[in-house]
């Protein structure tokens, strides 16, 4: 039972530096404001609909907040 609870241990703390990684690489939300007053606001041509670093960056902190949740609670369970 100790090997599986430091296995976990390990999990979540490699889980938990994943993720802080993963929102520092993100871009902040007011980017778009300010980039919109300066006038270098992308154009509607110029945005790609698939590949977008953004969404990509928000979908994986999606899946890695799932799993660090998941082993959080496997923890506290045993």
């Amino acid at each position: 039972m100790e090997i599986l609870k430091t296995v976990l241990v390990i999990l979540e703390i490699i889980a938990s530096v994943v993720m802080i990684l993963v929102v520092m690489f993100q871009s902040g939300k007011e980017a778009g404001l300010s980039s919109a007053l300066t006038g270098n606001a992308d154009n509607y041509m110029s945005k790609s609909k698939f590949g977008n670093l953004d969404k990509t960056l928000a979908s994986a902190t999606k899946w890695i907040a799932l799993v660090w949740a998941l082993l959080t609670l496997s923890l506290s369970l045993i």
